[in-house]
């Protein structure tokens, strides 16, 4: 079981810079591959990022490429999102997941977070 509290959201300007956070509980964190993923409103969850366990493998949705970047640290259980050159159209509310495979689809992750909410203003 995993337990995942996103925090770090917030209302930004475009060209700007915000950093997620995802707090996890439980014993076999290490052992999963974390993902954010994001959902504007009327519009489905959409894959952003994903590491597996060790860190050493990244995906990134083409339309973050080069701006996110996604970490994590084992030791204290925490996976980050940081967000470079944020657009408007990047406003949604943003979830970590948690699986144990590295996958870009939202039903194959078994563990979700509440979500925070992140806008960017034009």
């Amino acid at each position: 079981q995993v337990q995942l509290v996103e925090s770090g959201g917030g209302l930004v300007q475009a060209g700007g810079s915000l950093r997620l956070s995802c707090a996890a509980s439980g014993r076999t964190f290490s052992s999963y591959t974390m993902g954010w993923f994001r959902q504007a409103p009327g519009k489905e969850r959409e894959f952003v990022a994903a590491i597996i366990w060790s860190g050493g493998i990244t995906n990134y949705a083409d339309s973050v490429k080069g701006r996110f970047t996604i970490s994590r640290d084992n030791a204290i259980n925490m996976v980050y999102l940081q967000m470079n050159s944020l657009k408007p159209e990047d406003t949604a509310v943003y979830y970590c997941a948690a699986n144990r495979v590295l996958s870009t689809r939202p039903q194959q992750y078994e563990y979700w977070g509440q979500g925070t909410q992140v806008t960017v203003s034009s």
